[in-house]
């Protein structure tokens, strides 16, 4: 493989150097630069040869192995393209996380690209920035490498995207927390070998009192008690999960205690840009097959593409998915650079959700009797991308957030 290696690190020690740009953001796309190029073909390939030619046998099967491609995908490099190299990644900036998260959209579901993102950018930041150097050795290091699969336990049966309303607990007893209470919505939950776990640690105010710990799987207390039948991203399994006394090490903490939402709230910022950046290429590929579709498609004595509403509606759309990628490359210029951008990242994560929904329906119809059935592309992701308006943060929470920066959203 090519970016292992000398070739890998030749990678990484150009984009330190920045990448033939300075290291700014020059307006054009993430992947423009060689270095970023590189990483996407190399990470193409495998998507080609052992992906996206079992995609259709996972999906009906429900569940893909996530052990199995994740290894493949750790050995490349690919779960810890921005983490530290001591822990077995290779360094880069986050830029260059964002052109994976993009060429993983060439995968022919939804449910795949959302599992790696757990393991590569939503399980592990808050790890990887405050965790103790033991920790990472224990925990991020083999998830980089794709031996451990990761999950992340933050939704619950009563508090989605009101994180600040998790009732799950870890009672600090002696060296050990007792953690007792549930998650829901687990992605990879059915196979995962540890979980970033969201707790409350004290009593009090609700953004103060949680904490992040690494918790074991294995241990005992632990029940999946089911695998959840969803509409949409059926390779993925997404469990429910419980835990009744369960005993873990204290030591097994992220950072400080009672700092867990803020980090939650700063792992969340990547999530939002990498789902944004994953429904990009979908969209273009709907686009694209519906085009391809359209012409071939005869109706009235014509192809359904010669009709002026089809091709201007389609020209539309092309034109919006333009527009986001744009507002995502801006938005990852100004992180990578240290800025804040929970704004820019909630309206890019409002946008995707919102377009996704607007590209996979119009374009359905255009497919016709042939849209509504589960052989062709469109139908699929006009399934799998519904999740992204409510993963993540709902499209209200994201208008939330814009309006507490705009100064606009009413006081309590």
């Amino acid at each position: 493989m090519a970016l292992r290696g000398a070739g890998r690190w030749a990678l990484r020690a150009s984009a330190l150097r920045g990448g033939g740009s300075g290291g700014r953001w020059d307006g054009g796309r993430v992947a423009d630069t060689p270095q970023h190029g590189a990483l996407r073909a190399a990470l193409r390939k495998i998507i080609d040869k052992e992906i996206n030619p079992f995609v259709d046998k996972w999906e009906e099967e429900g569940q893909f192995p996530a052990h199995k491609v994740f290894k493949t995908l750790g050995q490349a490099g690919f779960l810890g393209v921005d983490k530290p190299t001591e822990y077995g990644g290779m360094g880069l900036d986050f830029s260059y996380s964002i052109a994976v998260a993009e060429e993983l959209g060439s995968i022919r579901c939804g449910g795949i690209p959302m599992a790696i993102g757990v393991q590569a950018g939503m399980a592990t930041p808050a790890l990887t920035r405050f965790g103790s150097d033991e920790l990472k050795k224990q925990f991020l290091t083999p998830t980089i490498s794709g031996d451990l699969v990761a999950c992340l336990g933050i939704s619950e049966a009563g508090a989605g995207s009101d994180v600040a309303s998790i009732k799950t607990t870890a009672v600090r007893k002696g060296d050990e927390y007792v953690v007792n209470g549930g998650k829901m919505w687990t992605t990879s939950g059915c196979q995962a070998d540890w979980m970033c776990l969201l707790a409350n640690t004290s009593e009090g105010h609700p953004h103060q009192n949680k904490s992040l710990i690494c918790l074991p799987m294995n241990l005992p207390g632990i029940h999946i008690t089911k695998k959840i039948d969803k509409l949409g991203m059926r390779s993925s399994d997404t469990a429910q999960i419980f835990f009744e006394d369960v005993r873990v090490p204290s030591k097994n903490l992220i950072g400080e205690e009672g700092m867990g939402f803020t980090y939650q709230m700063l792992q969340f910022q990547e999530e939002r840009l990498w789902g944004v950046a994953t429904v990009l290429t979908p969209l273009e590929t709907i686009i694209q097959e519906t085009i391809d579709y359209t012409r071939q498609r005869k109706v009235f004595g014509q192809s359904v593409l010669q009709n002026q509403v089809v091709h201007f509606r389609l020209a539309e759309l092309a034109t919006e998915v333009e527009l986001l990628r744009s507002l995502l490359y801006r938005t990852i210029a100004l992180y990578v650079e240290g800025n804040d951008v929970t704004k820019f990242a909630s309206m890019a994560k409002l946008k995707a959700g919102r377009l996704a929904r607007e590209v996979t329906d119009s374009c359905l119809q255009f497919w016709g009797g042939m849209g509504f059935t589960s052989e062709v592309l469109v139908s699929r992701f006009y399934r799998d991308l519904r999740l992204l308006s409510i993963g993540g943060g709902t499209d209200e929470t994201m208008l939330s957030i814009i309006c507490k920066y705009m100064e606009t959203l009413p006081r309590k």
